[in-house]
């Protein structure tokens, strides 16, 4: 039979496997492939910058007054405004004492007029006369106007241009700040942004009736450099819209919030808006650095048998040797005997009959009297826990003797003696008063704040020392738990 076909119209074998369409696809594809690989061979890697940086956008605002932030925030970057009186200048200028560190540390104490030169000017601050106020009205019949004054302190600090200054931190004489605690405490932030760092009160009466995002200014607060700057700028104009207000805080938060910045709390500053005993706070002082101490007049003495100017004294041992665990709580148990055993170094170890959880010793036990002296356990911005006068549920008191470091060993060996003698309980188990004195061992540990907040663990070590309770303090081991 023949093909039906024409010749010349009959496919090649090469025209049956590509089409006219295909081949054009495939010569376009080998092209790109060319040039692709052309090009990467041409042209050197290289990531492209951020597109802030394309178009030389600075994208942290720079300040005047700002270092480079590769060096870390110390004493030197902190600038004091201490606010005084000049009737209680020759007594409250000991609690000054105590912290000051001449020629580390930069700052003014600013009183209503002068006093005379006791010779003892190298130990202090500088003195400054805060400048006259008699322009701003004060209509607040239950304050006293010196509270313009006081208020006025940062702006006052600010304008003497102070350089390399981060932050200005503000307290009163009668005020008593941990310096190392505090920079580990503002090394947190960013100084070049606007930030007002305290606390508020221990009062809840105090808290509604002022704030509770109010910084209390005699626990101390600190302002960044920045934000220090915009309220010089403002500061004159904010206090004559206030007259009315009570005191140099609440005038200083008034011009916070129309700056817009709220209060970033931090629990190491202490009000101490209280009376009397102040164990219970200290002995369960929260997970966070001790950074200052207020009222020193007000409240009683924080160790036994002393004045208040002794007992700080003593206070300045363990804050020399590991003022970042100082007053630190550690909770442990002494399985055999059943005991339960709180450290808070630097200051107390408590003894417990019994055994008691940490959630419930960790609460402030209350000691102390409110603001308005009453002992209403709904007066505290914080939780308490009532004083148990049973003899059994008492706990057994001892108070910091004496502390050392050893250098061969890099630890601290502090002793805490027996407060009082105490009548041996009926309980049937053995009884706490047949120890005198507690030793208490830990390494130094400078960098604990900069772990996330936790404990330190406590153990109770064997002892052939009569009397004598031994414990170790230190970093959680791993998977240790506060148990029995």
């Amino acid at each position: 039979m023949k093909d039906c076909h024409p010749k010349h119209l009959m496919s090649s074998p090469f025209d049956m496997k590509f089409s006219l369409p295909k081949l054009f696809i495939f010569l376009l594809f080998l092209l790109s492939l060319i040039c692709i690989i052309y090009s990467i061979s041409f042209f050197p890697s290289y990531s492209s910058p951020p597109v802030a940086n394309q178009f030389n956008i600075q994208t942290t605002p720079p300040t005047e007054n700002s270092t480079t932030n590769t060096v870390s925030t110390n004493l030197h970057h902190i600038v004091f405004g201490i606010a005084a009186s000049s009737k209680l200048w020759n007594h409250r200028k000991n609690y000054i004492k105590l912290w000051w560190r001449p020629h580390h540390m930069r700052g003014i104490v600013w009183l209503d007029k002068q006093v005379e030169d006791d010779g003892d000017g190298h130990t202090l601050p500088s003195i400054r006369i805060s400048s006259d106020t008699s322009k701003f009205k004060y209509r607040n019949r239950h304050g006293h106007r010196s509270a313009i004054r006081l208020s006025r302190i940062v702006s006052e600090t600010f304008k003497l241009g102070m350089t390399d200054v981060r932050w200005f931190v503000m307290g009163d004489d009668d005020t008593m700040f941990i310096p190392d605690n505090l920079v580990k405490v503002l090394s947190k932030y960013d100084h070049n942004q606007y930030y007002y760092i305290g606390t508020s009160s221990e009062s809840h009466i105090q808290n509604i009736h002022f704030s509770y995002g109010m910084a209390y200014g005699g626990g101390g607060f600190a302002i960044s450099y920045p934000l220090a700057k915009a309220l010089n700028k403002m500061h004159d104009r904010c206090i004559r819209r206030y007259p009315r207000l009570y005191g140099s805080d609440d005038r200083i938060h008034a011009c916070m919030a129309e700056l817009g910045v709220p209060l970033t709390k931090e629990p190491g500053f202490h009000q101490y808006d209280v009376y009397g005993n102040l164990f219970g706070l200290l002995a369960a002082h929260p997970v966070a650095p001790l950074v200052s101490l207020h009222h020193l007049d007000l409240v009683d003495p924080i160790f036994p048998y002393v004045d208040r100017y002794e007992a700080l004294e003593k206070l300045k041992i363990p804050m020399m040797l590991d003022s970042a665990a100082l007053m630190q709580q550690s909770i442990c148990y002494d399985k055999t005997r059943e005991w339960t055993v709180s450290v808070s170094w630097g200051y107390a170890v408590q003894i417990f009959q019994g055994i008691i959880s940490p959630r419930e010793i960790a609460i402030p036990a209350t000691t102390f009297l409110d603001w308005y002296r009453t002992s209403d356990p709904n007066a505290h911005a914080f939780n308490t826990r009532p004083v148990n006068m049973d003899e059994c549920q008492r706990p057994f008191v001892y108070t910091l003797s004496n502390a050392s470091y050893n250098s061969d060993t890099n630890e601290i060996a502090s002793e805490y003696v027996e407060t009082d003698s105490r009548q041996a309980c009926a309980w049937k188990m053995e009884d706490p008063a047949q120890i005198k004195r507690v030793e208490v061992y830990k390494k130094p540990d400078p960098f604990l704040w900069d772990k996330a907040p936790r404990r330190n663990c406590c153990r109770i070590l064997p002892s052939d020392k009569d009397a004598t309770l031994i414990v170790d303090v230190g970093t959680c081991r791993e998977s240790e738990v506060i148990e029995l």
